[in-house]
């Protein structure tokens, strides 16, 4: 899960003075790490130059908060000699969506001359802060990131209504990013189902009910030690009860489901360029690459290549769904060796073939 949640202050000492230490020995280093700029991360002065801002804003930047899901957290936890690479897969995801909201989502309203455009921009400074817990000890892996209001070489602070419109594509291509990478550098292979749920291959979902991560309190800040930590994951572990195992779709592991992403389009009017990014990494049943998700993307519908803000150019559903295309070409009119036929295009073209010959 992606939310992002406005920094009215530039003290960041919530993040600087923990020190995450349930993570200690398994991620690289502190909890600090820059994806701009570079600095200090335990020291806030170094910190804040993150938060950059103009005089005539009261807002100082953005705190964008990327979750794994449950069942990848909790790998973390069951499997600790994996552990280490679900938290490279996770940074390497952030990394990838971070780059994508600063090509599509950042950007500055230019309203000089009379115009009315939207420049894009890039962020100076960014660090993120890496934990693996929630305030209740269960397995939570999580980054902040810390970004400014203002891009770097901007007079003024970026549209924040471009970058709330793309939470949900970004959030798309994290998770979708996330499952490819965790099976690149783990013995673990995540999938989302077709209800939009996202499993952990091999593993029970007795875990997730007993480290569900819902509580009716919000609980306390904590800051355990990593012994405290895997001694309260060991206690939990020693209660547990499997229930069962959720088999994994007959797919091939780069087959993007043609039926997911159709449906994720279905009902629009306009589909913009975020939307698309959005299905088709939902579409990805076992993840692809943030930068393969772009390349489609581009390569699919040129004409919205280098849109980006909360105005982007929108096509047709018909077009979204790429109709004519698949009717002019036949089932493989994607270009792409890495993905496989659509056999639902497929069906359609067959269908459309016998009418015609009728």
């Amino acid at each position: 899960m992606l939310r992002i949640f406005v920094r009215r202050s530039d003290d960041v000492r919530y993040f600087t003075d923990d020190p995450a230490l349930e993570l200690d020995g398994v991620r690289a280093g502190g909890p600090g790490w820059w994806l701009r700029g570079g600095g200090d991360s335990r020291v806030s002065s170094d910190v804040a130059r993150s938060l950059q801002t103009s005089p005539r804003s009261s807002v100082f930047g953005y705190d964008i908060v990327m979750a794994a899901p449950r069942p990848i957290s909790i790998v973390v936890a069951v499997d600790p000699a994996s552990a280490p690479g679900v938290i490279e897969a996770h940074r390497a995801s952030v990394s990838a969506t971070i780059d994508y909201l600063e090509r599509h989502a950042l950007v500055v309203r230019d309203r000089r001359d009379g115009g009315d455009r939207d420049e894009g921009g890039r962020w100076q400074v960014a660090v993120g802060f890496t934990h693996g817990i929630n305030r209740h000890g269960e397995p939570h892996l999580h980054d902040h990131v810390l970004v400014g209001a203002r891009p770097a070489d901007a007079a003024n602070v970026l549209d924040s209504r471009a970058l709330f419109g793309h939470v949900a594509a970004a959030d798309a291509l994290y998770r979708s990013s996330l499952r490819f990478e965790l099976a690149q550098r783990t013995r673990w292979k995540a999938w989302r189902s077709f209800e939009g749920i996202e499993h952990v291959e091999g593993l029970d979902e007795g875990y997730r009910s007993m480290w569900g991560g819902h509580h009716s309190d919000r609980g306390k800040k904590l800051q355990w030690t990593r012994d405290h930590t895997v001694g309260q994951w060991s206690r939990d572990l020693d209660g547990w009860t499997p229930e069962f195992e959720v088999a994994a779709p007959i797919r091939a592991r780069d087959e993007v489901d043609e039926h997911a992403f159709g449906a994720a389009l279905e009902g629009r009017v306009a589909v913009s360029r975020r939307h698309l990014v959005e299905a088709w990494a939902d579409a990805a049943t076992f993840g692809t690459s943030g930068s393969h998700v772009e390349t489609a993307i581009d390569f699919l519908y040129p004409d919205l290549r280098d849109e980006r803000g909360v105005r982007e150019g929108a096509l047709g559903l018909g077009r979204a769904r790429m109709t004519s295309q698949v009717r002019e070409h036949g089932p493989r009119p994607l270009g792409i060796t890495a993905l496989a036929a659509w056999r639902q295009r497929e069906r359609e073209l067959d269908r459309s073939r016998s009418a015609r010959s009728r």
